[in-house]
């Protein structure tokens, strides 16, 4: 007797890797509040954010989450979710005021009893040294435009080395240096709000040659891993055309090679002199010797992709094409969970085997409010984290190794010149009453932890 359709079914396999780490992430400037409490010296973004018409609505990280003064409560609550990895950012400035000399001993306190806390809870710590809020003291003397920076972060990584490494096993250098620059050196949406096509390579090359110092330093007086977060972003041509196939290695190299080529190959891409033109400086065969450190593994942000049309504009000749039966989140981002999968297999195809981890992914949508139940039905986040961390999957089945997954983010945050307008966290914050609330996603990903990945094959819940 033959079988029905429904007994041929097999749910699909979704079992994680052993030792693949589930977590969350946040960013110190997004989620503390208290930016000048106890001694901690003003940041970019302090400054940014005060300066009239540079976000949405005015607002501020002064108050933030207030995680500043309840991380010890925000810890249980990643314990409650089952959360077994935690990323965060250090604040520069809260830990060295001048960006350099003195230690403000009550601000590295800050972080090492957080560290201790998540231990105590079973979370494995992931520190990010930079997540774009630079001292407002060494803004001063040029920031990311003055070479000397590279010492500079050298010597705030080696009082953050020695401080807690052995506590903290996973360390990175920079977050998304391409939207440090892009955002903030070129196009002025993000702190310290410049626009010059002179500055941006500027800014970027002192960034990798500072990233390229921390790990030195890290090798130095570290016993663990090290790492660089990239955000990555595939490109599609919007058509066969010839000028459409060159605007889409133009956008790739900008956004895609322009950090990960000079880290891991030594150079940067030949696009770049395109696209900058007389901008484009010459580099010292020296300073690539300094950014190609030995790396333990890279961060990988992913959000979505970019369908690319040749238009003319400047600084890539090229423009995104919204594609007309996409689905987009509330920043304008198409999901589109194949590319996670593409551009795995892309970073393993150029760069070798060396261990992933994503290190940011999430969207933002409209959330209805807290129900009198205490729920947040968030669907559409819900099935969007699923998509893409069955995207994930596929590219282990693939090949890749990929070694944990950290949603972006755990808590509703400053979404930086957007202010509070996008929520992109797993949990609820009332921003008048800092009441937490997990969402109907939190439940969900919880779940995905507690099987390691098993639950992936059930419904959605309604």
């Amino acid at each position: 007797m033959s079988q029905s359709p429904a007994q041929d079914y097999a749910a699909p396999d979704y079992m994680f890797p052993e030792g693949f780490l589930w977590g969350a992430a946040t960013a110190a400037h997004q989620i503390e509040g208290s930016p000048l409490a106890d001694g901690a010296g003003p940041s970019i973004w302090t400054r940014f954010a005060h300066t009239p018409g540079m976000t949405l609505n005015g607002d501020t990280g002064d108050v933030a989450c207030d995680h500043y003064r309840r991380w010890k409560d925000d810890v249980r609550l990643m314990r409650e979710l089952g959360l077994q990895a935690y990323r965060f950012s250090v604040s520069w400035s809260r830990v060295l005021p001048d960006g350099t000399g003195r230690v403000n001993q009550q601000g590295l306190d800050f972080y090492s009893r957080l560290v201790d806390e998540l231990l105590a809870n079973g979370i494995e710590p992931l520190v990010t040294l930079y997540h774009w809020d630079l001292p407002a003291a060494l803004d001063d003397r040029g920031g990311w435009l003055n070479p000397d920076i590279a010492h500079w972060f050298a010597e705030y990584g080696e009082v953050m080395f020695r401080a807690l490494d052995g506590r903290v096993k996973k360390w990175v250098t920079l977050n998304e240096p391409w939207v440090i620059t892009d955002g903030g050196y070129l196009h002025g949406a993000l702190a310290p709000g410049h626009r010059s096509r002179f500055e941006a390579p500027i800014a970027s090359h002192n960034l990798m040659r500072a990233h390229g110092a921390a790990v030195k330093a890290y090798r130095a007086v570290g016993k663990h891993e090290i790492g660089l977060v990239v955000n990555l972003e595939p490109k599609y041509a919007a058509s066969e055309s010839t000028e459409d196939k060159a605007a889409v290695e133009r956008a790739h190299a900008y956004m895609n090679r322009q950090y990960l080529d000079p880290a891991l190959l030594g150079s940067y891409p030949d696009e770049l002199r395109e696209i900058f033109g007389d901008a484009w400086p010459e580099w010292p065969a020296e300073d690539f010797a300094l950014i190609k450190q030995p790396l333990d593994f890279i961060g990988i942000n992913y959000y979505t992709r970019n369908v690319t049309r040749a238009d003319g504009s400047y600084p890539l000749r090229a423009g995104a094409v919204k594609q007309p039966l996409g689905t987009y989140t509330e920043t304008g981002w198409e999901v589109f969970p194949q590319g996670l999968t593409d551009t795995l297999q892309w970073v393993k195809q150029r760069y070798g085997d060396l261990p992933l981890y994503i290190t940011e992914n999430g969207a933002a949508f409209f959330d209805p409010p807290v129900a009198e139940e205490g729920r947040v039905r968030d669907p559409l986040r819900t099935n969007y984290l699923r998509k893409h961390i069955t995207a994930i999957h596929d590219a282990i089945k693939s090949g890749c190794d990929i070694r944990g997954y950290m949603v972006w983010s755990l808590l509703d945050n400053l979404e930086w010149s957007l202010g509070y307008s996008k929520r992109f966290g797993i949990v609820h914050v009332n921003y008048d009453s800092q009441e937490r609330t997990p969402k109907d996603s939190a439940r969900w990903y919880g779940n995905v932890i507690a099987t390691h990945g098993r639950s992936l094959a059930d419904p959605l819940p309604g």
